[in-house]
């Protein structure tokens, strides 16, 4: 199968490194349902949520606005959206039917289990420092979130390890072009790490705000030994927090809410195909001088995907004069913002992949802790950049920055209106369920 992630290769796999999953957490407070899955995929578009959440919903009653399906978005798994910017990539096929509705059976059968699977468990929610796994791949020490989040759950007859899921803000993106085996890139070795250190555990691994997130500064290769070595990192970083709770910081007694807010999304004005040629020019003349003068390997890869981009927006100029941008924006619009409360805890769902910038916002406006999951129930067709960004993100992407914005306000509205409405409800009850797809 072809391989999405990155542009002008035929890459098509060879083999499975390790297995892709589709991974679901049920969550239940005796009058609240809430179901979280995180599919080991590029992208979900909005009309396969659509019909994953259709029929959990039928087979579990839990509210399809309830459920939040998101991308890890590993780059070394196959195509599942068509992307406007990148339709002149002479390389890359459209998404496989067959495919598309394998991943969606897994998801609901995921979902499905997880919710009658459930079984009595106390639960912990924290978060830990997980630095040097990588950063903003612009500008070392420039906009980054180290914080993963997490919800470790234990067993309430036994007190061992049921259930942890995580997020953390990180572009899967170890693995490059020239690998052809299919993986889950570092979360994958990041769960493997988890599941060896806490016998039963299972890992449900979502990907926060990482537009502009990479481990470009940091790695040492494009290898699966560098895949392991930062999965590892991060996998230490969580387990040495989770081995510091102490039981006074574990609750079987955790109010649940949920709800979403649809808004409409300002668009980005495309350049002229005149201005998007000659900016096109300009970038491959910038990557060609950094490859004879012999630049670092972070500065060059900068470069090389500054060519990508101008590409894409070539394409997206032409795009607008025929009027396809405005089809595609309408198939992504109303954009859906979810926000789940679990205790004092938010989780705020976003479709598209956004700039850590807006992730950080939503966690200062938060009435109490927030995590933020990307390319949740839907994408963008690219990126959602800050009004200062330049570049292959700024070029890939046909909302304007001013959409991160408005999806900002949407989620700080949510939280504060779900402040107001936690119950005090005894009992609760936990699963996770993953299968391969």
């Amino acid at each position: 199968m072809y391989l999405m992630g990155y542009p002008h290769v035929s890459r098509i796999s060879t083999g499975i490194h390790d297995f892709l999953y589709a991974s679901a957490l049920y969550l239940g407070d005796g009058t609240c349902d809430i179901l979280l899955i995180a599919v080991d995929v590029v992208a979900v578009s909005r009309e396969l949520v659509c019909q994953c959440r259709a029929a959990i919903s039928r087979a579990t009653a839990i509210p399809p606005d309830h459920i939040l399906i998101s991308a890890m978005h590993t780059h070394s798994g196959p195509a599942m959206v068509e992307i406007l910017a990148l339709r002149d990539d002479p390389t890359l096929p459209p998404p496989d039917p067959n495919y598309l509705a394998y991943v969606s059976q897994k998801i609901i059968e995921a979902g499905t289990e997880a919710y009658h699977q459930a079984t009595a468990a106390r639960a912990a929610i924290t978060s830990c420092q997980a630095a040097g796994v990588g950063g903003n791949r612009h500008t070392p020490g420039g906009p980054s979130d180290p914080e993963a989040g997490m919800i470790y759950l234990r067993r309430k007859d036994s007190g061992g390890p049921l259930a942890l899921w995580v997020v953390y803000s990180m572009h899967p993106t170890v693995l490059h072009e020239d690998s052809t085996w299919i993986s889950a890139d570092f979360p994958g070795s990041t769960r493997r790490y988890l599941k060896e250190h806490l016998p039963g555990v299972k890992v449900i691994y979502h990907t926060g705000p990482c537009g502009n997130q990479s481990p470009r500064h940091s790695i040492q290769s494009h290898t699966f030994a560098e895949a392991e070595r930062l999965g590892q990192r991060l996998g230490r970083a969580v387990l040495e927090r989770i081995e510091a709770l102490q039981e006074e910081d574990f609750s079987e007694e955790i109010p649940l809410s949920a709800g979403q807010d649809l808004v409409e999304l300002p668009g980005r004005t495309m350049y002229s195909v005149a201005e998007a040629e000659r900016r096109l020019q300009k970038a491959r003349q910038e990557y060609t001088r950094l490859l004879q003068e012999g630049g670092d390997p972070g500065s060059i890869r900068t470069a090389e995907c500054s060519v990508f981009g101008a590409e894409e927006a070539v394409t997206l100029a032409r795009a607008q004069e025929n009027g396809e941008v405005e089809r595609f924006r309408r198939c992504c619009t109303p954009a859906e913002v979810q926000v789940l409360r679990i205790g004092d805890t938010f989780i705020a769902g976003l479709p598209g992949e956004l700039f850590v910038e807006y992730g950080l916002a939503i966690k200062r406006r938060a009435p109490g802790r927030a995590f933020v999951v990307s390319l949740a129930n839907g994408e963008l067709q690219g990126y959602v950049v800050t009004a200062e960004a330049s570049g292959y993100e700024a070029d890939l992407g046909i909302f304007a920055p001013e959409a991160g914005d408005v999806m900002v306000e949407a989620a700080a509205g949510l939280m504060q209106q779900y402040k107001s409405n936690i119950r005090t409800v005894p009992g609760k009850k936990e699963v996770m369920k993953e299968t391969a797809i």
